[in-house]
């Protein structure tokens, strides 16, 4: 394996993290909608976890962080996968702030493509919305319209344009 690329378990994790959460978005049942959730919630911690670590041997270390708080947002979101919707809400909105503050860290140096970056600070700013609102008082849930559920499209785009920098010759 070129040591110089990420794992190419890493983009394998995230196109299951991203297909699945979009996917449990969408199941007919509560059960079907937590076991979705909750494998693609530890795919994208596993991801996130390999891309730190090989981020930081790299000198990349403010992206690197960004993952790391990906990853604390991300255990905050899986630890409700099993709940109801509105038993979850709370550890949901702390996961969106998270999530937020992840994706602004993580597009903030001129690392991954510029669209990316993009699309990665348009999810962090509905995500932050998100947050704020559930912190606020709001009777949010992770299924509530327009947000967060229309967030969930540019997170998982966000998701699949670090997967496809994973495989391109050039990723550091």
């Amino acid at each position: 394996m070129n040591e110089a690329r990420p794992s190419p378990v890493i983009p394998i994790c995230l196109v299951i993290g991203a297909v699945l959460g979009l996917g449990g978005s969408f199941a007919p049942s509560a059960s079907l909608r937590g076991l979705a959730w909750g494998i693609d919630g530890i795919a994208l911690i596993v991801a996130a976890a390999l891309l730190a670590t090989h981020l930081l041997r790299r000198g990349q270390d403010t992206v690197a962080a960004g993952f790391l708080i990906f990853i604390a947002g991300q255990s905050l979101v899986v630890s409700g996968s099993a709940l109801s919707l509105e038993a979850s809400a709370a550890v949901f909105g702390a996961g969106a702030g998270l999530w937020a503050a992840a994706l602004l860290v993580i597009s903030a140096p001129d690392l991954m493509p510029k669209a990316v970056r993009i699309v990665g600070c348009a999810a962090a700013l509905l995500l932050a919305a998100t947050a704020v609102q559930i912190f606020a008082g709001r009777g949010l849930t992770p299924l509530s319209e327009p947000l967060p559920f229309f967030a969930y499209p540019l997170l998982v785009c966000t998701l699949l344009g670090w997967a496809w920098w994973c495989r391109q010759p050039t990723a550091t």
